[in-house]
């Protein structure tokens, strides 16, 4: 029946024997009959190549692109073509961890190059050899406070952080043991008086979590964080859209002691939904703390520069109950996009990408204004990104847009629309939309 399973019918049944069981089919008897699927798989028959090329092309052009306006942590920012061929080429793409440097040089080489702009872009000491997304990194920083805290046990967070990163920081705490409170907004930002209530009415912070740009788009202003928060002897952990670093204070100057966030806004596609990849940087002093894979320089026997890898604190490498990461493969292909894109774009590049994103979106938001069906919700400062009320029916709008191919923003509220713009978006595209209203 199975030509290519290796285990004989007297395998399987010392398998279940050795667990004490008689059936294959007693492994699932603990999964309730009203999920379990009875019916037969909708698998086609086999096909050539070309067939399966043809069947991918067909559900491919099922999707419907549409010119987008919509953000809240992912960003139609433009990919260069030349990075596609870049990954491809043998010396880089791998995808397994590089164990044995001899033969990892292009990979611990690239690796390395990441770590350095990573860095560079957030302002900070150290980075590590790339996360999943930004959201998991976000969680792996609060636990990773709450490891450096000892006794301390309680993380503060935001609210002007995204709705979604904050649910999955309660599910890691919920199964860490970890208390996450909430820190108060005012007018769309986190206030300093704010921060001062909630680190007084807590005896035990590990950590507080802020986000910059906000979820609303706003450039908060956190003068006088960093020396709270380290009074208090906790770390100040900021979330970040790295593309915006080009521009904006990193988190190094704000005096962050860890910076997360995903780096899909350099370069990486939508694509649906990922894959992604999570950034974290932090201080020196946090370097033996930190999840996943550390990529060093040295010289090899012929005085040559080569790459190795410098610290990796997996439980396949240290005592299990020292083990900072859960990070298993490389995953670092994405790593490796961000690398190809920041070296192609260049330092005056990646400015004048967050330079014309931030007038896009200031342009859109004046004109949005002007037709006096609009009104800021926050009267704040901010990027490529902005919330506002619309005095009409919201789904109508947003059903109007996509009729004539434009993504228009995220419902944010019943009256509320969520509008981003990247350098991808020209005058004549914001014009259409705005000719839509």
């Amino acid at each position: 029946m199975h030509k290519y399973f290796p285990h004989t019918e007297a395998d399987l049944q010392s398998m279940l024997a050795t667990v004490g069981i008689d059936t294959v089919d007693a492994l699932y008897a603990d999964v309730p009959e009203s999920i379990r699927f009875r019916g037969d798989y909708q698998l086609p028959s086999e096909m050539s190549e070309l067939e399966v090329r043809q069947l991918f092309e067909q559900l491919g052009s099922q999707n419907r692109q549409l010119t987008c306006f919509a953000g809240a942590g992912v960003y139609d920012h433009y990919t260069p073509a030349v990075i596609p061929n870049l990954l491809s080429r043998s010396e880089l793409l791998t995808s397994y961890t590089p164990y044995q440097a001899e033969i990892s040089q292009g990979t611990l080489h690239y690796i390395f190059e990441y770590q350095s702009m990573m860095a560079e872009l957030t302002g900070m000491d150290i980075s590590n050899a790339s996360m999943y997304d930004g959201t998991t990194a976000t969680a792996e920083a609060m636990m990773m406070a709450v490891a450096a805290g000892k006794k301390q046990n309680t993380v503060l967070v935001s609210e002007t952080v995204d709705p979604k990163t904050v649910e999955v920081l309660k599910t890691y705490a919920h199964f860490h043991g970890i208390h996450v409170e909430m820190v108060k907004a005012e007018n769309g930002v986190t206030t300093l008086s704010s921060l001062h209530s909630s680190l007084s009415a807590v005896n035990d912070v590990a950590g507080v979590i802020v986000q910059q740009p906000n979820r609303y788009g706003i450039v908060e202003d956190y003068t006088g964080f960093a020396d709270a928060i380290h009074e208090k002897k906790a770390l100040f952990v900021m979330n970040s859209i790295i593309a915006d670093l080009a521009v904006l204070k990193t988190p190094g100057e704000w005096g962050a002691d860890i910076a997360v966030g995903d780096a899909q806004s350099l370069g990486i596609p939508m694509q649906f939904g990922g894959p992604y990849v999570g950034y974290m940087c932090c201080t020196e002093k946090l370097i033996r703390k930190m999840p996943g894979r550390i990529v060093g320089q040295t010289l090899d026997n012929r005085g040559q520069r080569a790459f190795v890898l410098t610290l990796q604190a997996r439980e396949q490498h240290i005592r299990r109950q020292k083990a900072t990461s859960n990070i298993c493969s490389n995953q670092s292909l994405m790593a490796l996009w961000v690398t190809v894109y920041c070296s192609l774009m260049g330092k005056q590049g990646l400015r004048e990408a967050a330079e014309l994103s931030y007038a896009g979106a200031h342009y859109l938001c004046e004109q949005l204004l002007a037709t006096g069906r609009f009104s800021l919700v926050y009267d704040q400062p901010f990027f490529n990104e902005f919330v506002v009320h619309y005095d009409g029916d919201v789904d109508a709008l947003q059903r109007r847009f996509t009729e004539n191919g434009i993504f228009g923003g995220i419902k944010v509220a019943d009256d509320q629309i969520m509008f981003a713009v990247t350098e991808k978006r020209s005058k004549e595209e914001i014009d259409q939309l705005l000719s839509l209203i």
